[in-house]
């Protein structure tokens, strides 16, 4: 294609990525479900699973082949903007006060997943069709398991947003387990990268260069951001200057996390826990937040739905297999979740809540399923499986959190009060 037809065909495709992403989130939303489950399901809408089966020339025409590159980087870049922006809400003195909680809460989440996806492994491997022929038992193992124990860190995210919750105890305690979670996950996955024949020290430099990153950031670095917290609250605004360097900055660890074998999105989430607060950190989310939100977001959404098949689950066998994966994938992260958090002096109502916000697989899920089905670690039809998992997980999360995070009225002054508060 040449640029004008590139330049045409990405007009095109945003146009219908947004009125697609809006439609849908509107329903979602009508239907008790939060904005970004209608966009992640609109994402699947609009790729081969759905538009793409149904009216195939027309999906060639919107998204041509050629035209995805652009997207990805768009996609991209919007979850790792959107996770930044989550940074500078984290209130790192109530981590600190809830430390003990989240930890364990994060341990659990990925023990137990882990185990049982490597049970599951055993079993599913000697079925035909789901792991690659060259995948060992072994390997199978440690990619289930990685997978099983993945948490929707930016589903998670934007859920306790919209929710209102994003300062609260209990969305401070789901974002610091999910973070822990989520960037152990990946540590474990280039493990598993690494048996397939990338050496050790891709699992050396992720996990070290991931340590040292944050350490990095949030000694150092916080003490010299200062300096764009005093600098706008002197202007009273946050200058062109100010923006352009933070930008910068965020794509600058964006991509140190890429290169070392972390997933960028937490170079820029921690980046936005070591940014000031105040005056600074509102103007910076006033300024970025709708263009996040409105529009880099949906194309994160159907970039991924665009890689993703459900027809290819074609069988009973499969549709059994399947069922298992969903139940164990239930019972390994959010009872296990829910179980650690009522051990640490959690209430059950707080405790519930955690474990129903990680059960969430969202995204995260979609790229660790999609990174094996590159590698060739797994087959189409595993492949489907899991996004299936993911789907189910997300879409259960917003009802059973209302169930358990429910909002009464307070007898005695008349207002609304939630039940499982902060």
């Amino acid at each position: 294609m040449t640029s004008a037809e590139l330049s045409a065909a990405f007009l095109l495709q945003t146009f219908v990525i947004l009125a697609i992403c809006r439609l849908v989130g509107m329903l979602a939303r009508r239907l008790g479900q939060p904005q970004v489950v209608g966009e992640m399901v609109a994402g699947v809408i609009l790729g081969p699973s759905l538009f793409g089966l149904v009216f195939p020339a027309w999906q060639q025409v919107i998204f041509p082949k050629d035209s995805l590159k652009l997207l990805y980087v768009l996609a991209q870049f919007g979850v790792g903007l959107y996770m930044f922006l989550v940074g500078t809400e984290f209130k790192t003195d109530l981590f600190r006060s809830r430390a003990r909680s989240a930890v364990s809460v994060s341990v659990a989440g990925m023990v137990a997943p882990f185990v049982l996806g490597g049970f599951l492994a055993l079993w599913l491997w000697k079925v035909p069709g789901l792991f690659s022929e060259k995948a060992t038992q072994f390997e199978a193992v440690l990619f289930l398991g990685a997978a099983m124990s993945i948490t929707a860190f930016p589903m998670l995210a934007r859920i306790i947003y919209e929710r209102g919750i994003t300062g609260s105890s209990l969305g401070t305690l789901a974002l610091a387990a999910g973070a822990i979670d989520d960037a152990t996950a990946w540590c474990v996955l280039a493990v598993v990268l690494a048996s397939f024949g990338g050496g050790n020290l891709m699992a050396i430099q992720a996990i070290g260069g991931g340590i040292l990153y944050g350490l990095i950031t949030l000694t150092i670095g916080r003490r010299l951001l200062r300096k764009f917290g005093e600098i706008a609250e002197r202007e009273g605004h946050l200058n062109p200057t100010l923006l352009a360097a933070t930008l910068m900055l965020l794509l600058a660890g964006s991509w140190i996390t890429d290169a070392i074998g972390i997933h960028s999105i937490f170079g820029g989430f921690i980046l936005g826990i070591a940014m000031p607060r105040g005056f600074f950190g509102q103007q910076l989310r006033k300024q970025l937040e709708p263009l996040a939100v409105v529009f880099l977001l949906p194309m994160f959404f159907t970039f991924s739905g665009l890689n993703t098949r459900l027809d290819t689950v074609n069988s009973l066998q499969l549709l059994l297999i399947g069922i298992v994966v969903l139940v164990t994938a239930v019972i390994g992260k959010g009872v296990a979740c829910w179980l650690a958090a009522r051990l640490q002096g959690e209430s059950n109502r707080t405790a519930l809540a955690v474990g129903t916000l990680m059960n969430a697989r969202g995204l995260m899920e979609l790229i660790i399923v999609n990174i094996g089905l590159q590698k060739g670690i797994i087959q189409p039809a595993l492949f489907s499986i899991m996004v299936m998992m993911a789907i189910i997980t997300t879409l259960m999360t917003s009802p059973l959190f209302e169930l358990v995070y429910r909002r009464q009225t307070n007898t005695a002054t008349g207002e609304d009060t939630a039940t499982a508060g902060a």
